[in-house]
């Protein structure tokens, strides 16, 4: 089976989405998550953000923006029936090839502590651990849930 890994564009929006929706650990937002959310996200960062197909069916699926500084991953994930071939680690290497070329030296990500399967990737493909800090946002939409 041959895998192609190229850039996301919001014609990808609907199976891309599904693919989030059917993953467990995946934190979906009503508002950022939507169609025109991730436009919007799309348009900001058109180098960064890939998918990977198989045939004509979407597999696997990473966002990733930067702010000019840092790099942030959002959604990566692959259908399990493709897992375990590398499809992921295709998927980063991408992303982190694409932050380098726009001059970003670091990314960082989150994952949900409960995500054990997506812990061990992550871990699996270099990214650390940070105990020092404590993560906080705060809600500017309530629509958005």
């Amino acid at each position: 089976m041959e895998v192609l890994v190229r850039t996301m564009t919001i014609a990808d929006y609907d199976n891309v989405y599904s693919l989030w929706k059917s993953t467990p650990g995946v934190g979906m937002r009503s508002l950022d998550d939507s169609r025109e959310g991730i436009g919007r996200f799309l348009d900001r960062n058109p180098k960064t953000c890939f998918v990977a197909e198989a045939g004509d069916k979407i597999i696997g699926a990473i966002l990733c923006g930067h702010d000019g500084r840092r790099g942030y991953i959002y959604h990566a994930t692959v259908f399990p029936d493709y897992r375990k071939r590398g499809i992921g680690r295709r998927l980063v290497e991408n992303v982190l090839t694409a932050l380098r070329l726009e001059g970003i030296n670091k990314a960082a990500l989150v994952v949900f502590n409960t995500n054990a399967e997506g812990n061990a990737f992550w871990q699996a493909v270099g990214f650390e651990t940070r105990g020092d800090l404590i993560y906080r946002n705060i809600s500017l939409n309530e629509e958005n849930i």
